[in-house]
């Protein structure tokens, strides 16, 4: 698809043979981080406005007290809670839901085994900041043990922790092009040291500087998307089995791992974006040697 006429013999080089696999190599690395990088991304942002303005209080279960007695105490934690001002819903989550959060880490559990507490799931207002040491000071004198739950103080060390996570990827991203860059520019540079007659022939015949520079980047560009196809032909059936893997683990442990349209759009274009950097790259390393070796 690439194939045409050139006056240097650069399809003979032996490093042509390897270049399109160091790229795949590269590529690979590349789409890896990059779909880690958007999976980041999206959990930050999923946690970051689904729990953010969500608080859990948990009731305490006596066995020693009876239905009715654990009963007015899950109430007037409901009543509390509704008149607190910032507080926008307040929701008791069932036993059969509570169970099935404890699953992962306590498998098959029945009801009556074990003395579960209740929870109410509370939704508060962004712009009302509720003051939670009130409210766990105001439950507790009621109700002996009650526990509140502010998700966002962990939440913005976790969100703080994958945002760090994000920059590590990014950084990956940005030496694996490093890489890609220098990779080329030594290909080239062993080419020209290898075509150096031909390259001194074509100018006593009048060949401009430009003319060699777009031959090697000709030549890089068809390798640089060669070597992307590859990596990306690798790339695709390993993220599809990561995510079998991750879907086969039961509920709760780990996010759910799936890459949005535009995600497989931005892994699609690694191929032609490794063309386009080993082409310029070559044609940039060409005409600042040409420019010494004259």
């Amino acid at each position: 698809m690439f194939a045409r006429r050139t006056d240097l013999p650069l399809d003979k080089d032996p490093l042509s043979r390897f270049l399109p696999w160091l790229i795949a190599f590269m590529v690979f690395l590349a789409a890896l981080a990059q779909t880690g990088l958007i999976g980041l991304d999206d959990l930050a942002r999923r946690w970051d406005s689904g729990m953010a303005a969500t608080l859990t209080v948990q009731i305490p279960a006596d066995p020693d007290a009876n239905e009715a007695v654990n009963a007015r105490l899950l109430q007037s934690a409901m009543n509390m809670l509704s008149e607190t001002q910032g507080v926008v819903r307040a929701s008791v989550i069932s036993h059969d839901k509570v169970l099935e959060l404890l699953s992962p880490w306590l498998g098959v559990v029945d009801a009556g085994d074990v003395p579960l507490p209740r929870l109410i799931d509370v939704e508060v207002d962004p712009a009302l900041k509720v003051n939670t040491g009130e409210l766990q000071q105001k439950l507790s004198q009621t109700i002996p043990g009650a526990q509140v739950d502010d998700h966002g103080v962990w939440l913005a060390r976790l969100v703080d922790m994958v945002r760090t996570l994000e920059l590590l990827a990014a950084t990956v991203l940005g030496l694996i092009l490093l890489s890609v860059m220098a990779t080329v520019m030594f290909a080239t540079r062993t080419g020209l040291t290898v075509h150096a007659e031909a390259i001194e022939v074509l100018h006593l015949t009048g060949a401009h500087d430009r003319y060699i520079a777009k031959q090697f980047a000709s030549r890089a560009l068809g390798l640089g998307l060669r070597g992307g196809l590859y990596g990306l032909g690798l790339a695709v059936p390993t993220l599809f089995a990561l995510g079998h893997m991750a879907g086969r683990i039961q509920a709760g442990l780990l996010p759910e791992m799936s890459l949005p349209i535009w995600g497989w759009a931005s892994l699609a274009l690694l191929p032609a974006l490794s063309a386009f950097v080993a082409g310029l790259t070559a044609r940039f390393t060409v005409m600042r040697n040409l420019r010494r070796m004259l």
